[in-house]
């Protein structure tokens, strides 16, 4: 088509998904491309210490972080009032229920940022992509249980000051194991022989 310009950066990014064309709705396209520029504009104060990658990767998985946290503390005082849950076949103590109530909604916010706006330009189909996400997360799931039950049971430590050690523990966990597993890219030659 004559005087149809394509930026390739710009293609790349928005529809590299493993080697096919990623199309998403146009609500979703705006959204992923709002959240862009938002984290855009607030990224050259943070050029000298990472790439812009890392960079939404602090900023989406931060706030992610965030809205976990605000979700436990909501559910854990105010939903469950620090008691037991009771399900009939199973009981929950308040911390570890309210840690399950903030994972079913932000795993799969988590995904999608991770998806859509971190690592768009991974060379894995959307289905590995989720399931490694997936084993990742399951992988954090134990590790957030397993902390969460020594800082509080062991260490005695306020549930929620526990919830915050753990992330931080996980959050680096997760960076790496995303980065060269769940989402990796492969170095691709555009050269023409």
């Amino acid at each position: 088509m004559e005087g149809f310009l394509i930026n390739t950066e710009l293609y790349k990014r928005l529809f590299a998904c493993g080697g096919q064309v990623l199309y998403l709705p146009k609500f979703m396209r705006n959204v992923r491309d709002g959240i862009l520029n938002f984290l855009d504009f607030f990224y050259p104060p943070f050029s000298k210490i990472m790439d812009k990658r890392t960079f939404h990767y602090a900023a989406c998985g931060g706030g992610n972080t965030l809205l976990s946290i605000f979700l436990y503390f909501i559910s854990y005082n105010f939903i469950f009032h620090k008691q037991v849950v009771h399900l009939g076949f199973i009981a929950f103590t308040p911390y570890i229920a309210a840690f399950l109530t903030s994972f079913i909604i932000t795993f799969p916010i988590g995904f999608a940022l991770s998806k859509y706006v971190v690592w768009t330009e991974s060379t894995l189909k959307g289905r590995i992509q989720l399931f490694r996400y997936f084993l990742l997360v399951m992988v954090c799931v134990v590790l957030n249980y397993i902390f969460l039950k020594v800082f509080v049971e062991y260490c005695h430590i306020y549930p929620t000051i526990s919830q915050i050690i753990t992330t931080v523990i996980v959050v680096v966990f997760s960076y790496i194991t995303q980065k060269h597993f769940s989402f990796r890219t492969e170095e691709v030659s555009l050269e023409v022989d």
